[in-house]
């Protein structure tokens, strides 16, 4: 939990399931971000320096060509209907009451 930022015993104590996910999602947007940023700007410096004829006659049109990525194949979010939140935020709430009175 280092890695993210917070400590062991917020970790054990004080976060429950929800806030973990988030928390994840959180860091694996971040570092996905990061990543295509790199990507993006190694384009456009190759683009600069080698010319952007040079990169297409390399078969290079655009930054997915250099690198992929697993995120980069993956599909859009699915939307939720009103009534799939409502029973997703039930069975949250269920289980972190469950889990506050053996805590």
């Amino acid at each position: 939990m280092g890695e993210i930022g917070i400590g062991r015993l917020e970790y054990l104590y004080d976060l429950n399931y929800c806030d973990l996910l988030m928390i994840e999602r959180g860091y694996y947007r971040r570092s996905r971000d990061a990543w295509s940023a790199s990507r993006w700007s190694t384009y456009h410096m190759m683009a600069a320096f080698c010319g952007s004829k040079a990169l297409n006659e390399n078969g290079i049109y655009h930054p997915k060509d250099l690198i992929e990525f697993p995120w980069d194949n993956e599909q859009e979010a699915v939307n939720l209907t009103d009534q799939e939140y409502e029973d997703m935020q039930a069975e949250m709430a269920a289980f972190n009451a469950a889990n506050a009175q053996s805590g």
